[in-house]
């Protein structure tokens, strides 16, 4: 997609990147799935992976999958490799003392805000799908930050998601962030739920002065079509069409919680029960109105299909040593 006052064939592309870090297999297939739709879409910016130091390109014996896929991203899809130092903030596990401890990682995408070679990144989640491309986005009016209003919480709270963000790169706010991230980790800072904690950092800094981003192009959740109520998605008088929301959204993020994301199958059971519903006789031999479903499933079985093909099984061989 081009802009009419932008000639994209005359932009200086090296001064634009978008951004993803993961830190683990699982993750690190997802951000390759990112840079492959990238890819396939025509996006002329630059890549860059954010991941922990402890990860390298020598590929040990053929189960040595993260080297193999670090090589796909750099080889393949032409991503700057960047290794940094990723730092998880303990999430407090429910069910008591006896219960098992995780770690957040999300803080490590406000790395991106130290790329200052760059004019402008985008930092896009690993847990969605790119339908379009969204380069426009790097031509928005001067913000240090834009981000799409998270709609799915309204109208309990109006903040914004941090699955999506256009960021203008800062040593200052750089380090701020940096400091805010470890005010998180101590504690000072209150809980965010679904320990999010990279939305909570940006939207205490920014929730006042970001750019909001239009969400029905930029912040579509998949939850959405399990929904029957779409007055935050659409408006008060606009009429729901899921093939036509499809079509004007840019991404898709999968959000369906308590159903696991798309590289986890669905309990059988638990997803009878949280599938979207049809809109005549839900339930019986004699449903129709079915649209929402066959949309829902859709966008999950692209999802898998297409992890299944790009991430399977590889056979770099270890770069020869000099």
């Amino acid at each position: 997609m081009g802009l009419p006052h932008i000639d994209f064939n005359k932009v200086d592309w090296s001064r634009y990147a978008y951004t993803q870090y993961a830190t683990s297999e699982t993750y690190l297939c997802n951000s390759i799935m990112v840079f492959d739709s990238l890819e396939r879409l025509g996006s002329r910016a630059e890549r860059i992976l954010f991941h922990p130091l402890e990860w390298d390109l020598i590929v040990q014996d053929e189960g040595d999958r993260i080297s193999q896929l670090l090589l796909m991203a750099k080889d393949k899809y032409r991503v700057e490799l960047r290794p940094i130092a990723i730092e998880g903030i303990r999430v407090e596990p429910e069910g008591g003392p006896s219960a098992k401890a995780s770690w957040d990682t999300s803080v490590a995408k406000l790395a991106a805000f130290g790329v200052v070679q760059y004019e402008r990144v985008i930092h896009l989640d690993n847990d969605l799908t790119v339908l379009q491309n969204m380069d426009e986005l790097f031509f928005l009016p001067e913000t240090t930050i834009a981000m799409p209003r998270a709609y799915w919480l309204l109208p309990h709270t109006d903040i914004l998601t941090s699955l999506l963000a256009v960021i203008q790169p800062s040593y200052r706010e750089y380090t701020a962030l940096r400091e805010d991230g470890s005010a998180v980790a101590s504690g000072q800072v209150g809980n965010l739920k679904e320990n999010r904690f990279d939305m909570e950092i940006l939207n205490g800094r920014y929730g006042d002065v970001a750019m909001v981003l239009p969400h029905k192009q930029y912040g579509l959740i998949t939850g959405e079509f399990r929904k029957k109520d779409h007055r935050y998605y659409l408006g008060e008088d606009a009429e729901w069409n899921p093939d036509k929301v499809l079509a004007e959204a840019k991404l898709v993020h999968f959000s369906d919680w308590p159903l696991p994301k798309p590289w986890v199958m669905w309990p059988q059971k638990q997803l009878a029960e949280l599938q979207p519903q049809c809109d005549k006789n839900p339930g019986t031999p004699q449903e129709s109105g079915c649209r929402d479903r066959e949309v829902w499933k859709e966008l999950y079985d692209d999802f898998r299909r297409r992890r299944k093909d790009i991430c399977k099984l590889l056979s770099y061989p270890a770069p020869v040593q000099a």
